[in-house]
This record gives C-alpha cells, sequence and structure tokens, in this order.
C-alpha cells in the first residue's frame, strides 16, 4: 500500500510544497531489480507513491509486478487514481535544512501545514467554478471571452473534490491525523488512507467514522521524535475499532518479506 519501488530519477519533487501536476507515471522503472525480489517474496501488486517532502505531492501509480516487461505493461489501468499528502515533520522540513541541505521553504510549522493544503483546494474550488462556469455559456459567448486558463496542479486537486482521485496521506501524529479528517470533511470528500499512522490507534474511531483506511507499519518506531509513541499493537487496535488496515514496506527491502510483517501482526494483537 505504500511503495517506492521502480521509481527512477527521484522520489521527492521538493522544490514546492504542492506538486499535484507530477506524476509517478512518467518514470515508473520497469528494470529495477527490487520487482524480481519483491515477486520472489510473494508481492503481487504495489502501489507506487511519490515522497513526503510535500504537503500535497504528486499523483500515484498501481502497478502489477511483472519482470521482463515495459513500463506500461507494469501499470494497473483499472486502479483508481490516487495522489499523495504528507503532514507533520517531512513537509515542514525540520528532517531537512542546515549544511546547504534545502532552501527555506514554506511552510515551517504543523498549522502551516493545515493551512497550505487548504489555500490550494480553495483554489481548486474556484478554478472548479471558473471552467464550469465558462462551460455553460453558449458558443457564441464563449467565442467573446479569454477561456480559463488551464492548471495541471488544480487539476488534480479538482479530481479530488470530484471523488475522481484518492488521498493517500503520510502521518503520525493523531493531532494532524484529525486535522486532515476535518479539513477533508470541510471541502466535502474523504481520505482514502492514513499511511504509517503510528498514532492511529488513539484516533481509531474518528478515523473509521470518516471511512479511512489505516497503512501501517509492524513494529517501526523512535527512528525519529514523531514516531515515539507508537505501538506494536497499532494494526490491531484499529482494526477493532472498525478501521480497515494494511501494513506496508515503505522499503524496497522490507516489501520482499510481508509475511514476516503479517506473522508480527499477528503475534501482537492476535
Amino acid at each position: 500500500a505504500h511503495s517506492h519501488t521502480a521509481i527512477d530519477g527521484g522520489v521527492n519533487e521538493g522544490s514546492n510544497n504542492t506538486t499535484s501536476e507530477v506524476r509517478i507515471a512518467d518514470v515508473t522503472d520497469p528494470d529495477d531489480i527490487s520487482i524480481y525480489r519483491e515477486l520472489a517474496g510473494g508481492l503481487t501488486a504495489a502501489n507506487q507513491l511519490h515522497g513526503s517532502a510535500n504537503s500535497i505531492g504528486g499523483q500515484n501509480q498501481v502497478i502489477k509486478l511483472k519482470w521482463g516487461v515495459t513500463g506500461d505493461a507494469l501499470r494497473f489501468p483499472e486502479a483508481p487514481p490516487g495522489i499523495k499528502f504528507a503532514l507533520g515533520e517531512n513537509p515542514k522540513r525540520s528532517n531537512f535544512g542546515g549544511g546547504g541541505q534545502a532552501e527555506p521553504r514554506y511552510p515551517a510549522t504543523r498549522m502551516g501545514v493545515a493551512e497550505s493544503i487548504r489555500e490550494r483546494f480553495m483554489a481548486a474550488q474556484q478554478y472548479m467554478k471558473d471552467h464550469e462556469s465558462f462551460d455553460k455559456l453558449k458558443p457564441k459567448d464563449q467565442a467573446r471571452r479569454v477561456p480559463p486558463r488551464r492548471d495541471l496542479q488544480l487539476e488534480a486537486l479538482v479530481e479530488i473534490l470530484q471523488g475522481k482521485r484518492l488521498v493517500h496521506s503520510h502521518c503520525y501524529r493523531q493531532d494532524e491525523i484529525l486535522m486532515l479528517i476535518r479539513l477533508a470533511e470541510e471541502f466535502g470528500f474523504k481520505i482514502a488512507t492514513f499511511q504509517h499512522v503510528l498514532e492511529g490507534f488513539k484516533v481509531a474511531d474518528e478515523i473509521a467514522r470518516h471511512g479511512a483506511g489505516g497503512s501501517t507499519f509492524s513494529d517501526w518506531w523512535a527512528y525519529k521524535l514523531e514516531a515515539w509513541d507508537a505501538i506494536p499493537f497499532n494494526g490491531s487496535l484499529m482494526t477493532q475499532r472498525g478501521v480497515v488496515v494494511s501494513f506496508n514496506s515503505d522499503s524496497d527491502e522490507l516489501a520482499r518479506r510481508m509475511n514476516h510483517e503479517a506473522a508480527k501482526a499477528m503475534r501482537y494483537g492476535d
């Protein structure tokens, strides 16, 4: 449910806070040896996701794992399109900067992350309204006007508002999970999955009520501050509260051993 396998040329377009115009499908690499290794480990499909450098990241690509084929042959055309969002330390850049690693970029706080997402959806609402108003004009009236400018970034967000594109959001803490639920409900769409969602057990009722899934780790924690409160019972507790739960690897190496992740889920919570 959360893979960076077979993505060529870098997983993050970190230059801007919103990069919904970029597409993983443009850089799918069928020669990545990780595909071969993951097939050997029993994996059959993967949700290729953009990285977590942006509050609103790039468009995903679901692939059917095959070896010795073209990039187009990997694509799963029936899969609903999605997009990567990210909350917390990564988009606010607290894991970056210093030593010339990255230039300062808005947002720098969790409240900035929330507002950066809200502002783009407000822009998408206006973009949708402008195009709908123009399309309703009679041909002779359209000929007298300049049509609204096409914006690939906002088009992807309009698809979310229309229920045509699923949101997969990187997150850790309960406060930011609740924030995105409230923001989604403010604009009338649902989050498809909270990815990693290590404090999901604290707000499992709210996640279930919203209708989002939880794609978590079996036992990864304490690798950064916001992952500090993670527990190995997270997946089990969310399941008990009615959340549809999956386990993800994030890592190409761990993706070879998802059977181990399933076994640990059984060990921690039966």
